[in-house]
């Protein structure tokens, strides 16, 4: 055994568990510790303990990502201990063990079935449609329940998991003991895919009598989403629980006939509006006892639904971390306002119990505007709690709401306000923290920093375009522009394959098209329409999963999804996009008016046409990947005749682009739509860029489409020290911008709040949007300079590129592999280099005068290193007198 190599953990799929899996064969994934210098795996063993019974598996290879399950399938509730050992040069590694159960892998599985308050959502309401009363759902929001069976056990089982989900969400406890996750099941498809979880509970069961107790609120299922006062029942109209608890095999309690439900102290629970809880009403006491106090009925049993029940690889939904009150405001008007410091998305905790009575009331907002709260750009969202006194408040949270905030206005509360009296809670889909970035520049620091919160805020279940106001969809050309970002900061390969999963069915529900926000409904129809940028996440994301995670089942899941994307693009005579079509294109171009974001400088067409092409590759690409050659030619030469079609509609015999803007030479230059046939073509319009971004003072031009590529467009083609310009300008349009008008999150638009403090005159408009925050790609990629070579990080790039006035800076991920680290500092042109590559991976080392391949292990390298001009003049010919000078860049 070698003492330099360890295994540090064991995973299956990408659960983030191996409890509850829906998978009979689950592929297995370890990672690895230690600084051997250049170490491999030639072979691995797996032994599984099944029954009392060990099988040891010995395997010739160096996989150690998502390796076949060795053992025979695993049936429904099936367990098994497994541990895994790899063997190098120098010996075995230490034995890592992890345990897998299987939970319920066929529908057959379920004896239980829904059970459902006899009262919320049955009737429906009473309407005049034409000369005749009709039925049809209720429409007002739906008052949270309570449910609760009561059984007795005559001894406590060895095993006991309890199989729970719901039509809506549910908050479940197991005699007064709490289940840890929040607003469970989460967001989905319901109609295709309902989540489940299996928890163990044996640690809270007793002799004698137990009690299995939920609150159920509609959650996504039922409540009113989107916009304009919204659209309520869109999956329906009945909040239900399904549970099945069993103890060592057998059914102890199911929903279903037998279970009883009342009101409770939560009398409002809505994703947008916020929760209303009644402090005089018992709310604890029903938890535990055998016949607790109130009116309580008879509940109904519903059908199990006809919908695909699984387990999600994806998180489940927790808090993540708690933040003190930094200040407490008096408003100009005489308000209190409580500030966390921090914007992102939660809730607060009362820790002090409130004196007095009548009602407490919390409102949030993310921002203040003339010292009052900013709540313009929530529309219609209360984002209201409120709390009625007379009873015990302390350690009340609300169970059925989230809110996306900084600042808490309060009133209600009769003694002078310390702040100690609330916490705000973060809560998010739990993915773990994989990427971590420093440098010598604070302001860099912080906005990085902007777009973790950004992101942990926008992955509370469904990755969403922001936590705030009446919308918070999955909207999909966010999450396609970010997911680079997101995989490399988190393990986020079991939350976007769950949402890809429902992706994959409403796409299918709309005859190939992608509809622009998943999971998708029927109320507003513009998300079924076709949309460029939006509709590519379905090839673009799979591939960008695959090449961190290096997961070719994901491929595989989502191949038939990329090829119907592709015929279902509606299509011009020559094969390119319609024209005809509306298009959101290069979105939020700062220079489109508040009112019409859409309208940006960039010609639309030229973005979907150049998003097709690059799809298209990408589509062949895939396909080479999974074997499928013949599909990957007729792809490939699909894509060169697009491309010179391309040529003939927008870009000139002088190497002109018909739309001459950041967005359309990014798109070009980094999608390699260059003429293959006129090598000069390439060298004209990357000085057409650096002429660009010198017109533009070195700030931002961009929206959706060309954000994500400007930087990384620059550094690729030798203009790294514009890139640095441009992500140090402080003028807005810039990323600098935000962070010198305090935020902490990533913005909607680039003048979310104006200078003078108010905030932006378009209706619509957050403080907490993930897609810009795509600019982290450069700071790990160029600035840290580590980026993936193979699927999964088999292999890395490390090419740090230091630029502007930073004299250090700092990168790591924990990839598949292990850890890969880089560090540089900056001594004049004197370059010192830290570089570790976990075992079994390797890497490429580009430094001035450096490029070689290495294995794992640590290594250092001293180089002297050229600066590029800084700060760049610009490239106009004669540029206009008082243009841009240094004062504009953030030097710090």
């Amino acid at each position: 055994m070698t003492n330099t190599v360890t295994i540090s953990e064991l995973q299956f799929e990408h659960y983030p568990t191996g409890l509850g899996v829906s998978h009979a064969s689950p592929r297995l994934s370890w990672r690895f510790d230690g600084d051997a210098r250049d170490w491999t795996q030639v072979g691995y063993e797996v032994r599984v303990t099944r029954n009392g019974k060990a099988k040891t598996f010995a395997v010739d290879s160096a996989a150690s990502v998502l390796v076949p399950w060795p053992s025979e399938p695993l049936a429904s509730r099936d367990a098994a201990h497994v541990e895994v050992r790899s063997r190098g040069a120098d010996g075995w590694t230490n034995w890592t063990a992890a345990d897998v159960e299987a939970a319920f892998l066929d529908r057959s599985d379920w004896k239980a079935s829904l059970s459902a308050c006899s009262e919320i959502g049955k009737n429906g309401n009473l309407v005049l449609k034409g000369m005749a009363m009709e039925q049809v759902p209720d429409t007002r929001d739906k008052k949270p329940y309570r449910l609760r069976k009561t059984f007795t056990l005559d001894t406590v089982p060895k095993t006991s998991r309890l199989y729970v989900t719901a039509q809506g969400v549910h908050t479940t406890y197991i005699n007064g003991h709490r289940l840890p996750d929040l607003l469970e099941p989460g967001w989905t498809s319901y109609q295709r895919n309902i989540n489940y979880r299996a928890y163990d509970v044996a640690p809270f069961l007793q002799p004698g009598k137990n009690v299995i107790a939920s609150w159920i609120g509609e959650g996504w299922f039922s409540t009113r989403l989107t916009w304009g006062g919204g659209v309520r029942d869109n999956w329906g109209h009945r909040p239900a629980l399904l549970a099945q608890l069993e103890g060592d095999g057998q059914v102890l309690a199911a929903t279903g006939d037998g279970w009883e439900w009342s009101y409770g102290a939560t009398t409002q629970g809505e994703i947008y509006d916020g929760e209303t809880f009644d402090s005089n009403v018992d709310d604890v006491e029903w938890l535990t006892a055998d016949k607790p106090a109130g009116e309580w009925k008879k509940a109904d049993a519903l059908p199990l639904p006809d919908t695909n029940l699984v387990t999600p690889e994806i998180p489940p939904i927790r808090e993540y971390d708690r933040l003190k009150v930094v200040e407490v405001i008096t408003t100009p008007s005489g308000k209190t306002v409580l500030d966390f410091g921090q914007n992102f998305a939660g809730h607060v905790e009362i820790v002090a119990q409130p004196t007095g009575t009548g009602t407490l009331v919390l409102r949030h907002a993310e921002v203040l505007e003339k010292g009052e709260l900013g709540v313009r750009p929530l529309r219609v969202c209360k984002a209201t709690d409120n709390i009625i006194l007379g009873g015990k408040v302390a350690g009340w949270q609300p169970k059925f709401t989230f809110h996306g905030f900084r600042y808490v206005q309060v009133s209600g509360w009769t003694a002078p306000i310390k702040g100690d009296e609330f916490v705000g809670v973060a809560i998010s889909s739990n993915c773990s923290r994989t990427g971590q970035f420093d440098c010598s520049h604070p302001k860099i620091n912080r906005l990085h920093e902007n777009v973790v919160w950004s992101m942990r805020a926008n992955t509370i279940s469904v990755p969403t375009d922001c936590p705030q106001r009446d919308e918070r969809m999955g909207w999909t050309g966010d999450a396609q522009v970010i997911t680079p970002t997101f995989n490399f900061l988190f393990d986020s390969a079991g939350f976007l394959r769950n949402w890809l999963r429902d992706l994959r069915g409403d796409q299918a529900a709309s005859n190939g098209c992608v509809p622009i926000v998943i999971p998708s409904f029927d109320s507003i129809p513009m998300f079924s329409s076709p949309h460029a940028v939006w509709g590519d996440v379905a090839a673009l994301m799979p591939n960008d999963l695959y090449t961190s995670f290096g997961d070719k089942d994901i491929l595989a899941e989502s191949f038939e999804s990329m090829k119907s994307w592709l015929g279902a693009i509606p299509r011009s005579d020559v094969g390119l996009w319609d024209t005809s079509l509306f298009q959101f294109a290069d979105w939020l171009d700062p220079k489109a008016p508040p009112e019409r974001a859409q309208l940006c400088t960039t010609d639309p067409f030229l973005v979907t046409d150049a998003y097709l092409i690059h799809t298209t590759r990408t589509v062949a690409k895939v396909a080479r990947v999974l074997g499928k050659d013949d599909e990957a030619a007729k792809y490939d030469a699909n894509a060169r005749e697009l491309l010179q079609t391309f040529h003939d509609l927008y870009i000139t015999k002088g190497n002109r682009v018909v739309s001459d803007t950041q967005t359309a030479l990014s798109l070009i230059l980094q999608f390699d739509l260059v003429d293959p046939a006129r090598p000069e073509q390439k060298e004209a319009l990357v000085k057409r860029l650096a002429l660009q971004v010198s017109k533009e003072e070195w700030q931002v031009a961009t929206g959706f489409a060309g954000t994500p590529l400007i930087l990384p467009t620059l550094a690729a083609n030798g203009l790294t020290n514009h890139a640095y310009r441009m992500l140090l300008s402080r003028d807005c349009p810039s990323w600098m911008y935000q962070v010198l008008m305090g935020a902490t999150t990533m913005w909607e638009r680039w003048d979310s709040m104006l200078p003078d403090g108010t905030i932006n005159p378009g209706e619509m408009t957050s403080f907490n949007h993930y897609a810009f925050g795509a600019v982290a790609a450069f700071m790990h990629n160029t600035i840290g300079g580590l980026s993936p070579l193979e699927a999964g990080w088999k292999k890395a790039l490390i090419k740090p590129q230091p630029g502007a006035n930073l004299t250090h800076a700092s990168v790591e991920f924990k990839s598949p592999y292990g850890k890969y680290a880089v560090s540089w500092r900056l001594n004049g042109d004197d370059l010192s280099v830290e570089v570790e590559v976990p075992p079994n991976a390797s890497a490429v080392v580009e430094l001035p005068g450096v490029n070689e391949t290495v294995g794992s292990g640590t290594r250092s390298y001293k180089v002297k290193c050229e600066a590029q001009e800084w700060p760049p003049k610009s490239l106009l010919p004669n540029p206009m007198p008082g243009g841009s000078t240094e004062d504009k860049w953030v030097k710090e």
